[in-house]
């Protein structure tokens, strides 16, 4: 079991209030992932999970059970940072058993639990190297291997993958979440990453300044977000944001909600047309080719510049006068208090 419960959690540095009152539930076998610009607080709500950071106000229940004043020793979790902190003079045995050594675990037990470890994690064949023969991949899965073996209630990971590089990202992604179905076990992880959050959790939590913006499965996060900071967070490129104002602009104006302050849409959601048979017209300024896709930023006047994405088999058509044509199916309107109107 590894349910984690946070109830009305709060976060001071002297005056500084940086965690504002946040309730969660966790359930057990859940990968969560913690979300948010550079100071939103994601990696200070890890650390108070991990009895790391000195909880405020609020309590933190695992399993039912108040910890929220117990020392990480006492919670059960194991946590991944995002240094890999390995020994430089153990090998990859040494390092993935050291903290049951040092527990005063038996040498067949250390010997056994870092066997099973290494065939989860792909590593018998590294058993004997030092850290500095390894990989950045490789070491990120021996600090890996050294949280399993103490068979914990959950894992916490607080940016394990930001110090590599683009391939090996996508590698240790796959890695993680073939691991979470293989453990079944409770994971919490902090990443600026939105790639990582959508591909691998089974909820995403939206923080900014301290506060929960929403939380949902990715597909909840990207189809109906909550709020316009939800909206630009979650998505690349971004979601179009338009003033309802300047609706005068479209030479056939959506449908707009009443209330409406803002209208999004998403730039796959908008079709290029011909000029004057769409929404509205507009002047193609870039044209950035990805390979399967086409990312069109396009000037279309009081509307601002709009981002178009298409299948990377059109034509460029960089400089010219298109027009736009928006699903109907697929927009966002959103109120004066940057909420959406559903």
């Amino acid at each position: 079991m590894g349910s984690i419960y946070l109830k009305s959690v709060e976060k001071w540095f002297g005056d500084t209030q940086v965690i504002k009152g946040i309730d969660l539930d966790i359930e057990d076998g859940e990968l969560i992932i913690f979300v948010g610009p550079s100071g939103c607080g994601k990696s200070t709500l890890l650390r108070m999970i991990a009895g790391l950071e000195e909880t405020s106000r609020g309590q933190i229940l695992l399993d039912g059970n108040d910890v929220t004043h117990k020392v990480p020793s006492e919670r059960e979790l194991s946590m991944v940072f995002q240094s890999y902190a390995l020994y430089p003079h153990l090998n990859v045995a040494e390092n993935v058993g050291f903290a049951l050594k040092t527990a005063g675990a038996s040498k067949a037990e250390i010997d056994e639990k870092v066997s099973n470890a290494a065939d989860i994690l792909k590593l018998g064949d590294y058993l004997d190297r030092r850290p500095k023969d390894l990989s950045g991949g490789q070491r990120q899965r021996v600090a890996i291997g050294r949280a399993i073996v103490r068979k914990p209630k959950g894992f916490l990971f607080d940016e394990p993958l930001s110090n590599l590089d683009a391939s090996l990202r996508v590698d240790m992604r796959f890695e993680i979440a073939r691991l979470h179905k293989q453990l079944e076990t409770t994971m919490v992880y902090v990443t600026h990453d939105q790639v990582e959050a959508m591909t691998l959790a089974d909820r995403i939590v939206v923080l900014k300044d301290g506060v929960i913006m929403q939380v949902g499965t990715p597909r909840e996060l990207y189809e109906s977000p909550d709020n316009v900071f939800v909206a630009q967070f979650i998505g690349s490129p971004k979601m179009n944001l338009m003033s309802c104002a300047d609706m005068t602009a479209f030479t056939r104006a959506p449908e707009l909600k009443d209330g409406g302050v803002q209208l999004g849409i998403r730039p796959e959601h908008i079709g290029i047309v011909d000029a004057g048979s769409g929404h509205c017209d507009g002047v193609v300024q870039v044209s950035e080719y990805l390979g399967a896709d086409f990312f069109h930023y396009i000037d279309c006047g009081p509307l601002g510049l709009l981002t178009v994405r298409t299948s990377g088999a059109m034509h460029d058509i960089e400089g010219q006068t298109v027009g736009l044509n928006f699903e109907s199916d697929n927009l966002h309107m959103f109120g004066a208090d940057d909420l959406a109107i559903r």
